[in-house]
């Protein structure tokens, strides 16, 4: 194992904060649901992971509620209905390799396509939580702050942001203690995180330490600065809070797992799977893939959803020729959109949001 309990193959992008993804192979699935082993999720950080007492650690309930609530794990536990979600969280900077090959993105983490892992989340609804408080008239957002400390925020602060209230109080947002049928793991957010489904991690506020009821957005930088889409234009110093996009439901998007870039098969049948992902209220409708840069297109089988916020795997058979290959992927969601082909056209200075064709390319050698 390797810190904090992960696989030894993780691709580690810093260790402090710990930023790191699985290899692509600990993300390949089977036809049915693939959940991510707690050793290969994806860990996306922004200051060192605290040490919490689960036994003296409380969660609060505040802004503008009619019952502020201060709630220990047992009382959690004792006072709200359990329940479940499966759910695949994605970091807003999945794949941002294909960005960074256009134009460098600096002081960002160059993440590949595993910023993105899918687990069994066991807890209470959010809603419950908030009916017991009472939200008062104007309430607009739930405001999440974490107990981790981001040195790297303008100024220094705990990590939080927020949801609307009308994803908050969506059955499937939850309080969550339990991932995979195990304990929640410190790396992962114990004792409590939030889990969003739908939205991009950065929603997901782990370590969670206070809740809170608000007429506006969180006025939290990870909200107003970090977590937003800029232009292409928007250089250094010339950006500040509340410019560019909010960045909040995730958007299609679709990988390739195997083969892996820059191997060297034998040229014949292969194999090519991966993932792909619809986003809020979307699920994949199709997914095809090319062995020579998109010229032509072979259809993907694509399992079916195995909930509303859940990845689907894909897999077909490519017949690879000898010598320089590239396979791409692209795919539609149940509305009819696509992904785009080109990177270009997608370029921020922070690197969020790369949903343009994956692209994988080999050196086939004699079969």
């Amino acid at each position: 194992m390797n810190l904090w309990g992960k696989r030894n193959d993780m691709v580690v992008h810093e260790r402090e904060p710990f930023n790191a993804e699985p290899p692509p192979a600990a993300l390949t699935g089977g036809p049915a649901v693939a959940l991510t082993s707690l050793d290969a999720f994806f860990s996306r950080n922004h200051g060192p992971i605290p040490d919490l007492d689960p036994a003296a650690w409380r969660l609060e309930v505040d802004g503008t509620v009619t019952r502020p609530l201060s709630l220990s794990l047992e009382e959690l536990r004792t006072r709200f209905e359990e329940t479940e979600v499966v759910a695949t969280l994605q970091c807003a900077g999945n794949r941002r390799t294909g960005l960074t090959g256009v134009r460098p993105v600096p002081g960002e983490t160059p993440w590949g396509p595993g910023a993105i892992s899918t687990a069994r989340f066991r807890g209470v609804r959010l809603a419950d939580v908030l009916a017991r408080a009472g939200p008062a008239p104007g309430t607009a957002h739930l405001a999440f702050t974490g107990a981790d400390v981001a040195p790297g925020a303008r100024p220094p602060q705990p990590y939080g942001g927020s949801v609307p209230l009308e994803k908050a109080l969506g059955p499937e947002v939850l309080l969550a203690w339990a991932m995979n049928d195990a304990p929640l793991p410190r790396v992962h957010g114990a004792p409590l995180r939030a889990v969003v489904p739908g939205w991009i991690g950065a929603r997901s506020v782990k370590w969670l330490r206070r809740v809170t009821a608000r007429t506006t957005p969180s006025d939290a930088y990870f909200q107003t600065t970090a977590y937003r889409l800029l232009p292409a234009d928007a250089g250094p110093g010339r950006t500040g809070p509340g410019d560019g996009i909010p960045l909040g439901p995730s958007p299609l998007n679709c990988a390739v797992l195997s083969p892996v870039d820059g191997s060297r098969p034998p040229a014949g049948p292969a194999q090519v799977t991966g993932y792909a992902l619809g986003g809020e209220h979307r699920t994949v409708a199709r997914v095809e893939v090319s062995a020579d840069g998109g010229r032509t297109w072979r259809p993907a089988d694509v399992d079916e959803p195995a909930g509303p916020w859940v990845w689907q795997h894909w897999r077909t058979v490519l017949d690879l020729p000898r010598g320089e290959v590239e396979i791409v992927a692209r795919a539609w969601d149940s509305a009819g959109t696509t992904t785009p082909e080109s990177p270009a056209a997608l370029w921020n200075p922070r690197g969020y949001a790369n949903t343009s064709w994956p692209r994988v390319r080999l050196c086939c050698g004699p079969g």
